[in-house]
């Protein structure tokens, strides 16, 4: 049996024994590049700030309107033409004598000037008493024969001016009326009496639902305060005669027809309705003479849902803005013509987007009540439902 000797390298025995691959080499960048890109980047930011710093040159630009070859009206071509040709003023002049002693030396005439601080001349002597009960007769006879006292079938009125005309408009436009401030609570005058001149009046059926009697109800439909319209409801409890409490007058699933007041005001919250019939299930109706609704606390109106559109305000004054920033892009560098233009549309777009949002602003709120709020009816007079009984 013989041995055979292998004699290996070290490399080799390294290469056999080595259990992974080799690793991927590490590329390292040259210092020296990436300190002439950083330079070159410094330099690059640099010269765009100095660019952006400098001033901008504005050059002179084409002239769009002439004005040396404008004619000179007659007046103006003999007028000075600049302030050191203005003729110099004399010494001042008294104020109620001044334009007599103008026209006195245009004249030709020689006016004597007062001296200054001079005591003015004496007042006009007292009119007498006589005098004074004259002119007051003659004017007290005058007032009497223009008066219309004695000619009050036959005189007409004098035509109206434009002035007059303007406040009639603006008196019947609602927007502009202002309305009257309330009277002081405190400066009522006192009642003095202090017993009622009315007695005790008998009541004129026992079938009566007297004054301060309440009607609970439901809405059946629903009431948005843009359009005026009708509102009904349904009677939801029994309602019992007002001297005994026995006799049922206004029996469950009545129906109330009413109407709801379309002019809300801004900041009001609530809407205020008015009933106009009452139809009982056997088609039996009577008139209500419209009596005023309230919420079950008794306030007076229903509120419920409240509409101030402030979406279309804002969604107006962006649109504002957004002209109002359209107009003032590229406003430098151009020429006297393209100016002038654009300050003309400049204005024209501020005041279109002025009358958007004010358009907007002047939207009243909307007031809104769901079907089947609670509702009720405050009687404020006696109801007869059936008569003689």
């Amino acid at each position: 049996m013989t041995e055979q000797t292998v004699d290996h390298h070290p490399d080799d025995a390294e290469k056999i024994v080595r259990l992974r691959g080799e690793g991927p080499r590490v590329v390292r960048l040259s210092r020296k590049a990436v300190a002439l890109a950083s330079a070159a980047a410094l330099a690059l930011v640099g010269a765009a700030v100095l660019f952006a710093l400098q001033p901008a040159s504005q050059d002179e630009g084409e002239e769009v309107f002439n004005t040396a070859g404008i004619a000179v009206a007659d007046g103006l071509a003999s007028a000075p033409q600049d302030y050191s040709q203005v003729p110099r003023l004399g010494p001042p002049l008294p104020g109620d004598l001044g334009r007599p002693i103008l026209d006195a030396q245009n004249r030709g005439a020689v006016a004597a000037l007062p001296p200054v601080g001079a005591q003015p001349p004496p007042p006009p002597q007292a009119i007498s008493p006589e005098e004074a009960r004259r002119q007051r007769i003659e004017q007290e006879r005058d007032a009497a024969r223009g008066s219309r006292l004695f000619f009050g079938g036959s005189a007409r009125p004098a035509a109206p001016g434009p002035a007059a005309a303007a406040e009639t408009v603006a008196a019947s436009d609602p927007s502009t009326i202002t309305p009257s401030p309330p009277p002081a609570f405190l400066d009522r005058p006192s009642e003095l009496r202090t017993a009622s001149a009315q007695g005790l009046v008998a009541s004129p059926s026992t079938a009566v639902l007297q004054a301060g009697s309440i009607i609970p109800a439901a809405l059946i439909t629903g009431i948005r305060s843009d359009q005026p319209g009708l509102v009904t409801a349904q009677v939801t409890q029994n309602v019992y005669d007002s001297l005994s409490g026995r006799r049922l007058l206004i029996p469950q699933g009545a129906r109330l027809i009413g109407d709801y007041a379309s002019d809300v005001g801004f900041g009001q919250r609530r809407v205020l309705l008015a009933w106009i019939r009452l139809i009982l299930p056997d088609g039996r109706s009577i008139v209500l003479d419209r009596q005023p609704a309230a919420d079950p606390s008794g306030y007076a109106g229903l509120e419920d849902g409240v509409d101030y559109h402030w979406g279309g305000v804002v969604k107006a004054a962006l649109v504002s803005t957004l002209l109002g920033v359209g107009s003032e892009v590229g406003s430098g560098g151009d020429s006297e013509l393209v100016r002038a233009l654009r300050r003309g549309s400049q204005d024209s777009v501020n005041r279109a987007g002025e009358q958007i949002v004010a358009r907007e602003l002047d939207i009243r709120p909307t007031l809104t009540i769901r079907p089947g709020y609670p509702v009720r009816v405050l009687l404020t007079r006696d109801i007869v439902m059936e008569k003689g009984v």
